[in-house]
């Protein structure tokens, strides 16, 4: 990976949140997964009483997290692009993501998870000057 890549994955790891965007029955959405970097991939958990996992797999999706509501001065946003693919995690991811929600919407938790092989990466910085910009404002390919 390049330094900018390395960089992208980084922020990501920061944050334990973020959304997916598709589309299902030809209408666009966007849904908030857990998600966690393992080998360059993102690996999402999601619930699978929404069915947006049907939606994902196989597809091409948008996954975007960021650091915007944390009051840091140095603000960032990392959206990802590449294909979704239903996976079992391995028992060392199942323990990186951490305890999973009992409810959604007053519904038991079912996790579902996926992985998506990033083809590109845009990073987008805020702040005050140049001191929060990283070498590129935009990064592709991971």
């Amino acid at each position: 990976m390049s330094p900018e890549e390395t960089a992208a994955v980084e922020l990501l790891r920061r944050v334990p949140y973020g959304r997916v965007a598709t589309s299902m029955r030809a209408l666009p959405f966007l849904a908030v997964a857990r998600h966690i970097v393992v080998g360059g991939r993102i690996v999402l958990r999601m619930h699978a009483g929404f069915g947006y996992h049907h939606a994902c797999n196989g597809s091409v999706v948008s996954y975007g997290a960021d650091n915007v509501n944390s009051g840091a001065p140095r603000l960032w946003s990392v959206q990802v692009t590449g294909t979704a693919r239903l996976a079992e995690p391995t028992t060392a991811e199942l323990e990186l993501f951490g305890p999973a929600p009992h409810f959604v919407d007053g519904e038991v938790f079912d996790p579902v998870y996926m992985r998506i092989e990033p083809q590109f990466v845009t990073v987008h910085t805020l702040g005050a000057g140049n001191s929060g910009r990283y070498d590129r404002p935009r990064l592709h390919a991971l």
